[in-house]
C-alpha cells in the first residue's frame, strides 16, 4: 500500500509539473506582448497584428492574358475606404483593418477598352468576412465563354493547391492522433491543444530573442517532451490501473478544457503573429498563392514521407504495428508495449507541434482556441480514412482539405468546413470503417 501511495504521488507530481512548465511558457509568452502594449502612451490605440492581415484579393485576366493598371476599392458601412491596382501579373491586394462587410468595386473606366466587364457581371460586390483572413474576389472580363473558363480553371487551381496545403497541415496532426488510438485505443480530445502548444512555444521562444530556425526547432522538441510527460504522468498509470476507455476519453476532454484556458489565461484572447507570417505571393507553374502556402505543403510532405518510412522500414514502425494489432501477443513477443507507447506518444505530439506552427502560418496567427478550432477537421480526416489508420488519417486529411478549399468556390467562407463534413457523413453512411478502415464484426 505504501509502494503504491508512493508511486501515486510520484504521478501526481508528474502532472503537476506539466501544468506548471505549461503555464510557465504561456506566461513568458504572453510577457513581451504585455510588455508591448504597456509601453504604449496613453490615449494610443495599437491595431492588433491580426487586423493588418486582413486582405481582399483577386486576380484579372482576360482568357490566359493578366490585366494591369485597373483600379478597384473596397469601402466599409463606417466610412473605412482603400483600393488597389493591378499588378502586371493582375493581382490585386486590399489590407483591411477588421473583419466585417465591404463593398467593391471595380473601375471600369480603367479597363482596356479591348476587355469590358463581363455580361451580367455584379459591380460592386460585397464581401463578408467569416472565418478566413483573406477574401477573394473575382470579376470575370471579355464576354467570351473562353474567358469564364480560364477564369474559372485558375480559380480551381489556386484552391487546389490550398486545399492540399492544408490537407497535408491536416495528416501531420491526424497522423499523430490515429497513431495513439490506434496503440492504446484513446480518443484524445486533447490532441488540440497539443496542436496550439506548438504554435504558443513558437511565439513565446521568438518573443525571447531565439532565431526563427531554433524557436521551430526548440517547440517540436517541446512538443514531444510534453507528450512523454502527459504518458508518464497520467496516461500510462491509467492504463495500468486497468481504466475502461471511456473514462480515459472524458480525462483528455477535462485535460483539454485545463490546457487551453490556461493559455487564454496568461496568453490572453487576442491572435499574436508568428515571425515572418506576412508572405509575399509567389506563382508556381501559372498558379497564384502565397509562399507561406507553398512552404506549409513541401514540409508537410516531407514530413509525411519521413513518418511513412519510419514506420514501414524501422523496428520502432514494425513494433508499432504489433502494439496496434494486438498488444498481449507483442508484449508476449518481448515488444516493451509501455516503451512503444511512450515513443508513439512523443512522436505524436511532436507532429501535433509541428502542425500547429503551420496552422499558425496558414490561418495566419497564434490564438489560444487554434487547436479546438481544427480539431473537428483532425477528426473529420481520422474517420473518413479510417480509425487507427496511419495511412487512411493521410487520405482521409487530404479529401478533407480538398474539399474544404474548393467549396468556397460555391459556397461562403463561413460554410466550408459544413461541406467536409457533410461529405464525410455521407462516406460513412455507405462505409462505417471509413475509407481505408477494417470491417469488423460486432459480437
Amino acid at each position: 500500500m505504501l509502494r503504491q501511495g508512493n508511486a501515486a504521488l510520484t504521478h501526481l507530481v508528474g502532472v503537476a509539473g506539466f501544468i506548471v512548465f505549461f503555464a510557465w511558457l504561456a506566461i513568458g509568452s504572453a510577457a513581451p506582448a504585455l510588455a508591448q502594449y504597456a509601453a504604449q502612451p496613453a490615449g494610443h490605440i495599437q491595431v492588433p497584428l491580426q487586423q493588418q492581415e486582413l486582405t481582399i484579393r483577386g486576380t484579372l485576366r482576360a482568357a490566359s492574358e493578366p490585366i494591369a493598371g485597373v483600379r478597384i476599392v473596397a469601402t466599409a458601412p463606417d466610412g473605412f475606404s482603400a483600393e488597389a491596382t493591378s499588378d502586371e501579373n493582375g493581382r490585386w491586394v486590399i489590407v483591411v483593418p477588421e473583419k466585417g462587410t465591404y463593398e467593391v468595386l471595380l473601375d471600369v473606366a480603367t479597363l482596356p477598352a479591348d476587355k469590358p466587364l463581363g455580361e451580367g457581371e455584379e459591380n460592386p460586390r460585397i464581401v463578408e468576412f467569416g472565418t478566413s483572413s483573406n477574401m477573394g474576389v473575382i470579376f470575370k472580363v471579355g464576354e467570351s465563354a473562353a474567358v469564364e473558363t480560364a477564369s474559372f480553371g485558375s480559380i480551381l487551381a489556386e484552391r487546389a493547391v490550398a486545399g492540399l496545403s492544408f490537407g497535408l497541415l491536416l495528416a501531420l496532426t491526424a497522423v499523430g492522433l490515429s497513431l495513439v488510438f490506434g496503440t492504446t485505443g484513446l480518443t484524445n480530445f486533447a490532441h488540440g491543444e497539443m496542436v496550439t502548444f506548438g504554435a504558443v512555444a513558437t511565439f513565446a521562444l521568438a518573443a525571447w530573442g531565439f532565431p526563427l530556425w531554433a524557436a521551430l526547432a526548440v517547440a517540436v522538441l517541446l512538443g514531444g517532451a510534453l507528450g512523454w510527460v502527459q504518458d508518464w504522468g497520467l496516461w500510462n498509470p491509467l492504463r495500468h490501473r486497468g481504466s475502461a476507455l471511456v473514462p480515459m476519453m472524458i480525462v483528455s476532454i477535462g485535460l483539454a478544457l485545463a490546457m487551453r484556458y490556461i493559455i487564454l489565461f496568461f496568453f490572453g484572447g487576442t491572435t499574436e503573429q508568428l515571425p515572418s507570417a506576412q508572405s509575399p505571393i509567389v506563382e508556381v507553374l501559372g498558379v497564384s498563392t502565397s509562399r507561406n502556402t507553398l512552404v506549409s505543403l513541401v514540409v508537410s510532405l516531407a514530413v509525411i514521407i519521413v513518418i511513412a518510412l519510419l514506420l514501414l522500414k524501422t523496428r520502432f514502425g514494425k513494433a508499432t504495428r504489433a502494439v496496434a494489432d494486438n498488444p498481449a501477443l507483442a508484449s508476449a513477443s518481448g515488444i516493451d508495449v509501455d516503451h512503444v507507447i511512450r515513443m508513439v506518444w512523443v512522436v505524436g505530439s511532436m507532429l501535433a507541434a509541428l502542425g500547429g506552427i503551420l496552422w499558425a502560418y496558414y490561418r495566419p496567427g497564434v490564438a489560444f482556441n487554434m487547436g479546438q478550432q481544427i480539431l473537428l477537421m483532425i477528426f473529420a480526416g481520422v474517420t473518413l480514412g479510417g480509425l487507427g489508420t496511419v495511412f487512411g488519417a493521410l487520405l482521409g486529411s487530404v479529401l478533407v482539405g480538398l474539399m474544404v478549399e474548393i467549396s468556397t468556390i460555391w459556397l461562403e467562407a463561413d460554410l466550408k468546413y459544413v461541406g467536409a463534413l457533410a461529405v464525410m457523413i455521407l462516406v460513412l453512411l455507405f462505409k462505417p470503417q471509413g475509407l481505408l478502415g477494417r470491417r469488423e464484426r460486432v459480437g
